[in-house]
């Protein structure tokens, strides 16, 4: 391991604390529609039910032009049964961030309709190229697109021949997740696939002389596919190389994170009806299958459910990177404490969330701490998979208490957090760089709910953009610590897989309460490098590059 200490004193002059305000004053507000667009997640529902309408309106939050404010793209549905886009009202969508609380839609003029396209489901956002400008990659029932940032507002798809154009005919990939598992500065791509389905083939389910949504199981297992970044655009397909492919499943959430603390990417894939997935990184650019072993596979009960969106970080301030997934109504939502890179320890029963869940569908959720205290706590966009009358849910936000605890505040974070949809994608970010978590969220044909946090009671944050040099430029999977004045220890990495079919503000985010100051941050790159900050000051939004040694 190379070993940089860096000592940069990162400004002393400190703000001067702000009184504190009662947890109820934050509120979530929908600024959505003080911009025009037309954007709707459109499924195609024609009243057959087809399998993909399920699952419509991926989120990724990125700023595509580099000038510091955090853009909305949306990933859209597609017309059944032909499977294409064959209107406007089907194109996907790239909201420019004004930095006056609107958006400007950008879609046509940046080459992003995907008009050529299925239906879209999953978005992964991150600079493949290391060329300083974010990229695209969209996940279809239908082929998949790469799309490239040219740097002037603009993206070309470059899939043909890039090595990503080889998926198998048929098959649905739900999401997808950029992360370098070899260490080597490039980010390579791990897909989520469900099953093989197209509308020709979609079978009709009944119940009760009602047509209803098909069970999963009727859906063949497939293996994900992992393909390793070769440079200048070209990516090979490891899947049976890295020991992908023996593993059979329906693929939903991905969660990235080095679980063992090895200093490799590990990949947790959560499956609907199926086994869930730990692909422990080996260090020879191949994967062991493990999940049964951490005992994140199955239930408590030795079964298996709806497993949806996944976040993995550490929520109670160990050290240690935790597990959560969401799954549908009555099915519990699980959270995993993770036992020293041992094991994981099923703790849903004792931090509440299986009183606080069991009501609800979920489908993407975050660790997110929204109140800025230094606790993550958690966030799930609701919805049944079957839009019948009084199906529609409101979202959920859990507070964390102490790591070992959460609290229900979703009636207490405004009325506009109470909204019942059938919500399905969820992006967080700093839209409006004041230092408190926002989120965006899509619910089943209907515009997307832009939600700012209103950050208004007093606790302190940090922001921190890493800037690889020799690690991929992005900095995906750079582990960081950071330690306040006081002592207090914090965890979080560098990832923007986050959730159900979206992808998240790639800058790492650190509630700290009252603390105004921060002792050190030390930075663990992908490359090995160890960089450490001293006497870093609260409420910024930093950059920090990747030294050389």
């Amino acid at each position: 391991m190379l070993i940089a200490i860096v000592l940069v004193f990162a400004g002393s002059n400190a703000p001067a604390q702000r009184p504190a305000a009662p947890i109820s004053n934050i509120a979530f507000t929908d600024v959505g529609s003080r911009s025009s667009f037309s954007y709707v997640s459109n499924n195609g529902f024609n009243g057959r039910k087809y399998f993909a309408p399920q699952m419509c309106g991926g989120v990724a939050i990125l700023d595509f032009d580099n000038d510091g404010k955090m853009d909305i793209f949306l990933t859209n549905g597609a017309e059944m049964p032909s499977l294409r886009k064959t209107n406007s009202s089907f194109y996907n969508c790239l909201l420019h961030n004004r930095g006056d609380g609107t958006f400007e839609d950008v879609t046509s003029s940046a080459g992003l309709t995907g008009s050529d396209l299925g239906f879209s489901l999953g978005v992964a956002a991150a600079d493949y190229d290391n060329d300083g400008y974010t990229d695209l990659f969209i996940c279809n029932a239908g082929r998949n697109a790469l799309y490239h940032n040219n740097g002037n507002g603009t993206f070309t798809a470059v899939t043909k021949g890039s090595g990503l154009d080889n998926k198998p005919e048929g098959m649905v990939s739900v999401g997808a997740a950029w992360f370098d598992y070899d260490n080597d500065g490039l980010l390579d791509l791990f897909v989520a696939e469900y099953s093989y389905w197209t509308p020709q083939s979609d079978r009709r389910c009944m119940s009760d002389e009602r047509e209803v949504y098909c069970s999963p199981r009727i859906y063949k297992n497939v293996a994900n596919h992992l393909y390793h970044n070769l440079g200048h655009g070209r990516f090979e397909d490891v899947t049976e190389f890295a020991g992908i492919s023996g593993a059979l499943g329906k693929g939903m959430g991905i969660s990235i994170a080095d679980f063992n603390s090895d200093g490799l990417m590990d990949v947790f894939v959560a499956n609907d009806g199926e086994p869930n997935f730990l692909f422990i990184n080996q260090g020879d650019g191949t994967f062991k299958e493990e999940g049964l072993k951490y005992e994140v596979a199955y239930t408590e009960e030795g079964g298996t459910v709806s497993s949806m969106g996944s976040d993995a970080k550490d929520f109670n301030n160990d050290g240690w990177v935790d597990i959560f997934y969401s799954d549908l109504r009555n099915q519990i939502f699980r959270s995993f404490a993770n036992e020293k890179g041992k094991g994981f320890r099923y703790v849903s029963p004792n931090n509440n969330l299986q009183e606080l869940s069991a009501a609800r569908s979920g489908w993407s959720n975050a660790f997110v701490d929204y109140d800025n205290d230094g606790w993550k706590d958690l966030y799930s966009s609701n919805g049944d998979f079957d839009e019948v009358e009084n199906s529609k849910q409101p979202d959920s936000l859990w507070r964390n208490l102490d790591g070992q605890k959460f609290m229900d505040v979703s009636d207490k974070v405004g009325k506009d957090f109470q909204h019942k949809g059938y919500q399905r994608g969820s992006a967080v970010a700093d839209l409006n760089n004041d230092g408190f978590p926002d989120l965006v969220v899509t619910s089943l044909n209907e515009r997307p709910r832009i939600m700012v946090n209103s950050g208004n009671n007093g606790n302190h944050w940090l922001w921190i953009d890493t800037v690889g040099h020799k690690s991929n430029r992005d900095g995906i999977g750079t582990r960081i610590k950071l330690t306040t004045s006081s002592g207090r220890v914090l965890y979080n990495h560098v990832t923007t897989s986050i959730g159900f079919i979206s992808s998240s503000d790639k800058r790492v985010h650190f509630g700290l309460g009252k603390e105004i100051t921060i002792k050190s941050i030390e930075l663990a790159w992908p490359s090995g490098i160890v960089q450490v900050l001293k006497e870093v000051r609260a409420d910024q939004h930093l950059r920090v590059d990747e030294p050389d040694h």
